[in-house]
Order: structure tokens, then C-alpha cells, then sequence
């Protein structure tokens, strides 16, 4: 359709200036087109002047569409020779405007095609002057190895990358163009470098005076160099290598904020998004960064105080870009909480602030009817920037200063009524001013009433001042707005002393504490988590301070939905492993089980979940991590020594991670079995033989496990159920499993293998060894004999001499461990696959070693012990000792196994232990004291 057609429904009132008669300038123009022409050349003399210098062209391309002029402008810029760039590129701009605008004015396009197309006709300019300025310094011999091709292909390593709205495609209808610009130091060796460097700033400064430069044809684009890097003292076109250091060594704030919004535009774009992406950990920070929302406040203080932007609205002069209620105010709300959330979730990295709003809404950082709201008044604030901007083709965001301005501003936009158009526009500035006048609004210490404090506290916060995360100003600055109602927490925990005893660890653990105090500050919540957590679980506290990052987790929208199971946590993780190094991938997995695994530790301390489903939990997570990382440690080695041969791995869980039991600090039990199929090498660089492939796959397993990296260790793990042991290789072949577990495997292996289960690997192999572990203890199944040899077992674990304790439920004659045993026993000896202890001595009764009662008890002892001993590695790492964990850890203790209080468990433990002693000694025979010598 053509753009006529198109502008014949949306005509513009008459101004009651009519200025400029546009229509002597297009005769024979359709009698329906007359008033949008007259006026937007009554209202906008700069548009009339266009209109009647450019009367003929209009003539002709009034019969396009808009989309097809715009193009042609394009492939006419690209098109032009050296001698026509400076009056070709203004001829092209001025054409381009008239165009923009008489498609924004009728309503032809919606806002962000407006901008999008204006900034498509600024690449183009942008991207010819490169390729003339830069093809002339290579024709004269001034970049060592480049040539003219080169400079037009990609700039011969030069990029100029779009800052601020025209990196965003968001360029306002007479907006300036930020560039940094940029050469790729690689291409040159040695002192060709510093002879490029000085060919690429010629370049760069010819390319800014085509571009900027007013002369009798007027000017393309106003051209600002000065987001570059240390702009006071560098040259307007410096290496990657120097701008990479200089953002590493002291990038600051606001140059992280605008590199939000940059985008190669021109010359090598390839180049220029390889450059981007090494700057992604300077950007997009890898945990939740409320530092930067006071930094962001701060800036934009200094910008009002420096505009003197303050009192009350006033329409007449208001800055629509800068005033209160403006279009920085909608935009520094998108973008500071891009730079909090933005370095753990990538979908929040929209250039553009539409799309950065309804990001942030999909996510749940801020509720959808904001968004919404928020970005029809974005909308909104720049049609007025637009129609502002195109009266005089005037570099401002100001509003008219007299009521004759606001006529003819009206009228631009389509309004009749001017006191109605003021009328919105002031209700619309003033709405903007609510919606983000919070912005993460951080708490300022408020009303605390004082407090008393003893001896004992003052000794402990007497050595603050010296831990690391208190060693910064600014750090200590938000620290002492935090401590009133920290302290205020601890002071009304069950045991004060014990709460702040427990902080104090945390905090002498922070390596820092200016982005985590601003978090807290940010968000009062963790406030209360932490102090919760220091209450009630010290060995969780003292997690917090080595991997405070988890924290993060809690204001993702995810912290408090509905678990997702193990295949969707799978899914999760290997979709953000994806496309990584490998490395990176090993880094993420880390930060990534981190979050998930506090996530549990604080839905059971805050009676979200039960032991039984932390169990489960805890669980999953190991399953996803050992699922996702499988295939990318099969991967790394595939790279090096060719693809898996045969079938491939599967890697089998062994102990409380097959019966899917696991707790806070469980270790992994694993086996890897493969199938090469006959398949005697790899097929690669370097091949192997089928037996070292898997057995470097799984050392490579192993390390990507429990290696520590810069964010810690996943787990511990354990390969000692392997067949033969300690003795036997790394990783068994299917075939050899099958045999060793049939003819050489002892029976206490055999027992071991009733809680085996496959965690990842080919669906076929994992079948295949699930049916050889179903089929062996099938014929393992010799009551008597296996009855014996548990016997035996039981004497040599009392013999190890691990007596176990009232809390200590694991060891020691009636523990969870000696039940297990039975269980597994059990399990074996009826030649049932049961994996869970309860099931697994269900079969007890069935084989006439006990009664219904008899199960009925060790299953009661095992549950019970089970929750204390998951409760316990919540609280702390080390030996359970009630008076180290506190008041708050033993009523935790005492409400997970549902008893009155610590000292109403210590009685039910201990009633257990000996009751299950009696069921053991039962089946199995009282262990003498031979036995256990």
C-alpha cells in the first residue's frame, strides 16, 4: 500500500499558526492528503521547509510505501562514491526525516517502527562513511596489511559500536548518535599496530565530521565520541585490548549501564560481537547487583541537581527526557533492574526498553500491570519527544514556554483541544513519577528503637571493623544501616547471644560485603532469613558466608514454586550449560546447585517441606547434576579422543543417592558402566581404546564433580563399590558387571546393589543393567546364607568401634546403620529390587526373620532416625552437639521428628535404638563382646 493511501486516515488539525503554505510545493496532491500536509508544514516549519526542498521526491515517493522508501535510502548510502558521501548522505537524511515523519504524524507506524527505521537510516550513514574514510586510509598504505575490499567487507577491523537509543534501534527524531570506536589490534603484528591505531583515529575523526558537521546541505547525524573509555585522555579510536583492560581494571558504574544498550552498527560486526561478548562479566554482574541502584540513584541525583530538575510540575519548560515523570525516569527503572538480575537470567538483557519491561514482567521482577502501564506511557512520552523535536528540528526535550507552543505542539500530535492535550500529558508525567518513584527504594535504618547492649555483644561487634567484607567505606556506610534492626532480630531470637554468636561467623566468612549489604539493604526480607537462619542453623550460616551468592536465589520468582522434580531441574541445567566452554560449564553447575540446594535447606528450616520430601529433593538435584554433567564430561572427551565408542556410559547410583535418601551433606556412591559393543578405539585426533575413553571419561566425571573451582565443589564422591574396589578400574563394562556381580562378587556387594539405580545414561544400556542388577539378586536370593553373612558384617561395623550417642543415630548397636543393613539383607535374601528401607524390611516378615511388629519397629526407628540424622547435616557439618547448635537448632531438631522438645526426642531416640537393638539382635544374634573387640 502506498504511503498516500496510507496517511489519508490520519489528518492532522490546522495549527493556528499556519506558517509555510506546503501545499504550493506539491501540486496535483490528493484533495484528502491536504490536511495532514498543510498541517504538518503549519505546525512544523522545519518540516515545511523539507517539504518544499524536497517537493519532487516527495511527489514520487509518496506512491511507496514507507518501508520501500526507507530501503532505497539505505542502498542509495551504500552506493555513494568518496566525492558524493558529504552532500549524498545529508540529501539521504533530509529525505529520511521528511519520510519518518510523515509516516509517524499519520499514524502509519507505531512508535518503535518510528525508531527502529530512524535508526536503520543512521547505520547506513554511519556504515558508508566507514567504508570511504576507512577504504581511503587503507588505499593510502596506512593500514599495514589491509585493503580497500577489506574496509568495505568489514572495516579492515575497525567497529563502531551504537551507544545509548541507537544501539537499542530507539534514535529520537533529532537525537545524537553515540559511538565508541574501536579496531581490532589482532589483525596487525607488532609496530603495525600503533600505524593502524593512528590510520583508525584519521578515520574515525572524518568519519565524525561527515557525519556531524553543518555546512550549507545541513547535517546528517550529531556525532558524540565521548562514552569512550577515559574520553579525557584517549584517542577517538583505541584497541580492543586497551578498552578490555581499561573496563577489567576501572569500568565504572554508568559505562556498565550504557553497554546495556550497544550494538556493533558499523565496519567489522563480527569483530565488534565478539568484543560485547568478553565484556558480559563486566556488564552483567553474576550475582543480584543492588550496589548499582544506589550508584544509579546517585547519578541521576547529579543530573537533576546539574539541570536543576526539581519542585513542582510545571508543563511550560518541563524536560520530557530529564524532568520528574520523564523518560529517564522510565528508562533508569528498566535498567537498574536489568543490572541487578540480569548477570543470572539472560532473558533480561533487552536492548530496548519496551522490551526490557515486558522481560522484567515475564520474570516476575515487577508486576505485569506496571509494565504494561509503564510502557504505553514510554510510548506516549516519546511521541512527545518526537513531535517536540521536529518544530525546529531542535536538539531538545524541553516543552514549549508559551501557550502558542502548546498549540502548535497539540496539533503535531493529532489534539484540537490544547488545555484537554495538557491536561493528560501532565497526568501522564505525574503517573510515570509514581510508578518508578521507588525505585529499589533501599531501606534507611528508620526508628529502631535503641538497644541494650551486653558485655558479651559489644566484645563480638568490637571486631567487626577488622573482617574483610567491613574493610571498604562504602561497604562499612551500609553496613550501619543494616546492624539497627539486625541487632533488633537477634535480640528477640529465643538465645540472642547464641543468634549473634552465629552472625558473627558469617560475617568474619564474607571475603566482602558492599554488593551483599546492598541486597540486604534492597530487600528487607533476607534481613529476616538471615536472622532466621542465624537463630536456628549455624552450619547454614556458615555455608551463607562462603557461598552468599545463594541468596540471590531467594528473589528469584522460582525460590517458592512448586519443586520442578528431577527431569525438570535436568532440563533447566543443561539448557543453561548449553553453548558454553567447558569451564564455564563446570563454574555454572556450581552456582547453579548452590542456589538449589539452599533453596531446600530453607524450605525445611522454614516448615515448607518435611524430612521426607528434603530427602527427595536433595535427591533430584543430584540426579540433575550428574544428568546434565555426564554428557558434557562425554563431550569434552569426545572433542579430544573421538566419540564414545559403542553404546556409551551410565553412570550408577549407589547407597542414599540410589534409594533416593540423600541430606544436606551426603556424599555421592557412584559406578560407571559402558558398552562398547565390540567397538575396540575412538575415532578422533588422539583415539583411545574403549576401556581408557571411559575410564578418563569417568576421572573427568569425578573431577567435574568434587574439583574446587572458583565457585567451590559440587560433592564428594565415593567410587569404592566399583567391583573389585579400590583395585578394580574406574569404569566396568557391561558384560564385565555382569559377570564380576554373578561369579566373584561377595555377598555384602550384592547387598549394596539392592539400592542401585541408574542416574544417566542411553536409555538401552540403563535398561540392560537394570535388568542385571533385578536378575542377580534374583539369584542371590539364598536366605540362609546371606542371613550369615549380614551377621558377620554387623560384628566387623561393631568392631570398627563407632558406638553412636543418643544424637549420633547412625552408628553404634540399633543405628540407622545396622537397620539398613537388615534391610538390605532382607531385600537380597527374598531376591526383591526394593531400593527403600522401608520396603526393603517389609521382606523381613516375609522371610520369618521378624514379625509384623518387629518390621513395624525398625521401619519406625529408621524413619525416625533418618529425619534427625537429615535435620542435623542441615544444621551443621560437623558432630551433632546440642549446645553448639542452640535453642534454635535443638527446637528445629525436636519439630522435624515431631517431639515436644530436644529433651522429649533425646527420650524417643533412645527408646528406638533400644527397641530396634532387640529386632536386630533378634535376627542376627547379639554381637558379643568378642565380636566387637
Amino acid at each position: 500500500m502506498s504511503l498516500a493511501s496510507r496517511l489519508t486516515r490520519h489528518p492532522i488539525p490546522h495549527s493556528p499558526e499556519r506558517g509555510t503554505d506546503a501545499l504550493s510545493y506539491l501540486p496535483g496532491l490528493a484533495p484528502e492528503l491536504r490536511p495532514l500536509i498543510e498541517g504538518t508544514g503549519g505546525s512544523s516549519p522545519y518540516l515545511g521547509g523539507l517539504i518544499a526542498r524536497e517537493a519532487d521526491w516527495l511527489a514520487s515517493a509518496l506512491a511507496d510505501a514507507p518501508e520501500t522508501v526507507v530501503r532505497n535510502l539505505i542502498a542509495e548510502a551504500a552506493n555513494l562514491s568518496p566525492g558524493e558521501l558529504d552532500t549524498g548522505l545529508r540529501r539521504i537524511k533530509r529525505r529520511a526525516a521528511l519520510i519518518v515523519a510523515l509516516a509517524d504524524l499519520g499514524g502509519v507506524w507505531p512508535l518503535a517502527t518510528v525508531t527502529q527505521h530512524w535508526t536503520d537510516i543512521a547505520d547506513a550513514c554511519l556504515q558508508a562513511a566507514v567504508r570511504v574514510h576507512v577504504g581511503a586510509e587503507a588505499r593510502r598504505g596506512k593500514l599495514p596489511g589491509q585493503t580497500e575490499e577489506d574496509a568495505h567487507r568489514d572495516g579492515a577491523g575497525m567497529v563502531a559500536l551504537a551507544m545509548g537509543k541507537m544501539g537499542a534501534g530507539e534514535l529520537n527524531y533529532s537525537s545524537d548518535i553515540d559511538l565508541i570506536c574501536l579496531f581490532d589490534d589482532d589483525r596487525f603484528d607488532g609496530s603495525d599496530a600503533m600505524e593502524a591505531r593512528a590510520g583508525f583515529i584519521r578515520a574515525t575523526r572524518k568519519i565524525a565530521a561527515t557525519l556531524g558537521d553543518t555546512t550549507s546541505e545541513g547535517y546528517v547525524f550529531r556525532t558524540d565520541l565521548r562514552l569512550r573509555p577515559d574520553a579525557s585522555v584517549t584517542p577517538v579510536c583505541i584497541s580492543m585490548t586497551a578498552a578490555e583492560r581499561y573496563y577489567e581494571a576501572e569500568g565504572r558504574s554508568w559505562e556498565r549501564s550504557a553497554y546495556i544498550k550497544a550494538r556493533p552498527a558499523a565496519g567489522d560486526l563480527a569483530v565488534g560481537a565478539r568484543f560485547l561478548e568478553t565484556l558480559k562479566p563486566f556488564v552483567w554482574r553474576r550475582h543480584l547487583d543492588f550496589a548499582m541502584v544506589q550508584d544509579t540513584m546517585d547519578m541521576r541525583q547529579k543530573i537533576r541537581d546539574h539541570k536543576g530538575l526539581h519542585g513542582d510540575l510545571k508543563l511550560e519548560g518541563h524536560n520530557m527526557k530529564l524532568g520528574a515523570g520523564g523518560i529517564r525516569e522510565i528508562e533508569f527503572f528498566a535498567q537498574t533492574r536489568q543490572l541487578v538480575a540480569g548477570g543470572r537470567d539472560p532473558s533480561l538483557r533487552s536492548r530496548r526498553t519496551v522490551g526490557a519491561l515486558a522481560a522484567l514482567a515475564e520474570a516476575g521482577w515487577i508486576p505485569p500491570e506496571v509494565a504494561g502501564e509503564l510502557t504505553d506511557l514510554y510510548a506516549h512520552h516519546r511521541e512527545i519527544e518526537h513531535r517536540v523535536q521536529m518544530i525546529d528540528d531542535a536538539q531538545t526535550h524541553d516543552l514549549p514556554k508559551s501557550s502558542q507552543g502548546f498549540d502548535r505542539l497539540a496539533r503535531l500530535c493529532g489534539e484540537g483541544d490544547t488545555q484537554a492535550f495538557r491536561d493528560r500529558l501532565a497526568a501522564r508525567i505525574r503517573r510515570v513519577e509514581h510508578l518508578t518513584g521507588d525505585l529499589f527504594q533501599p531501606t534507611r535504618g528508620g526508628t529502631t528503637p535503641s538497644l541494650e547492649i551486653t558485655e558479651a555483644e559489644a566484645e563480638i561487634m568490637a571486631r567487626w571493623p577488622s573482617y574483610p567484607a567491613l574493610r571498604s567505606e562504602r561497604g562499612r556506610l551500609i553496613f550501619e544501616r543494616l546492624k539497627p534492626e539486625l541487632l533488633r532480630r537477634f535480640h528477640t531470637a529465643a538465645k540472642p547471644d547464641e543468634a549473634l554468636s552465629n552472625f558473627d561467623s558469617f560475617l568474619k566468612g564474607l571475603p566482602a560485603g558492599v554488593q551483599l549489604f546492598s541486597l540486604f539493604d534492597a530487600n528487607p526480607p533476607l534481613v529476616d532469613l538471615l536472622a532466621d537462619i542465624c537463630a536456628t542453623a549455624p552450619g547454614l550460616s556458615r555455608y551463607l558466608s562462603r557461598h552468599s551468592g545463594v541468596l540471590d536465589a531467594v528473589l528469584d520468582g522460582r525460590f517458592f514454586a512448586p519443586w520442578p522434580g528431577s527431569d525438570g531441574l535436568r532440563a533447566d541445567l543443561s539448557h543453561m550449560l548449553s553453548g558454553r566452554d567447558y569451564e564455564a560449564q563446570l563454574d555454572l553447575a556450581r552456582r547453579w546447585q548452590k542456589d538449589w540446594h539452599f533453596r531446600i535447606g530453607v524450605h525445611q528450616l522454614r516448615a515448607l517441606i518435611g524430612p521426607d520430601e528434603a530427602a527427595g529433593q536433595y535427591t533430584d538435584l543430584a540426579d540433575a547434576v550428574i544428568g546434565a554433567l555426564w554428557p558434557v564430561v562425554c563431550a569434552e572427551i569426545a572433542r579430544r579422543h573421538g566419540p564414545p565408542p559403542g553404546v556409551g556410559g551410565a553412570v550408577l547410583g549407589m547407597g542414599s543417592l540410589g534409594s533416593g535418601r540423600m541430606s544436606a551433606g551426603s556424599d555421592l556412591d557412584l559406578i560407571v558402566i559402558y558398552d562398547a559393543a565390540g567397538v575396540e578405539m575412538s575415532e578422533g585426533r588422539r583415539p583411545l581404546d574403549a576401556r581408557g575413553w571411559y575410564a578418563k571419561a569417568t576421572k573427568s566425571l569425578i573431577t567435574a564433580l568434587s574439583a574446587p573451582t572458583a565457585a567451590g565443589k559440587l560433592y564428594e564422591v565415593d567410587m569404592r563399590l566399583r567391583p573389585s574396589g579400590r583395585q578394580g578400574p574406574v569404569a566396568t563394562s557391561v558384560t564385565g558387571f555382569a559377570s564380576y556381580q554373578r561369579d566373584e562378587a561377595w555377598t555384602w556387594e550384592h547387598m549394596a546393589l539392592t539400592r542401585a539405580r541408574v542416574i544417566a545414561g542411553p536409555p538401552a544400556l540403563a535398561a540392560e543393567i537394570e535388568g542385571i542388577r533385578c536378575s542377580v539378586i534374583a539369584e542371590k536370593a539364598a536366605p540362609d546364607h546371606v542371613r550369615t553373612e549380614a551377621a558377620a558384617m554387623r560384628a566387623r561395623l561393631a568392631a570398627a568401634g563407632r558406638t553412636g550417642s543418643t544424637f549420633a543415630v547412625k552408628e553404634g548397636p540399633g543405628g540407622m546403620q545396622e537397620i539398613e543393613l537388615l534391610g538390605q539383607a532382607a531385600a537380597l535374601a527374598s531376591g526383591k529390587g526394593h531400593r527403600a528401607s522401608a520396603a526393603q524390611l517389609a521382606e523381613a516378615a516375609g522371610l520369618g526373620w521378624l514379625d509384623a511388629d518387629g518390621v513395624a519397629c525398625v521401619q519406625a526407628a529408621h524413619a525416625l532416625f533418618s529425619r534427625v540424622q537429615g535435620a542435623a547435616r542441615l544444621l551443621t557439618d560437623e558432630a551433632l552437639d546440642l549446645e553448639a547448635i542452640g535453642t534454635g537448632g535443638r527446637a528445629f531438631l525436636a519439630r522435624i521428628a515431631e517431639a515436644e522438645d530436644a529433651g522429649v526426642l533425646a527420650t524417643r531416640l533412645d527408646k528406638a535404638r533400644a527397641d530396634a537393638l532387640s529386632c536386630l539382635d533378634a535376627v542376627f544374634g547379639a554381637v558379643t563382646e568378642q565380636d566387637g573387640a
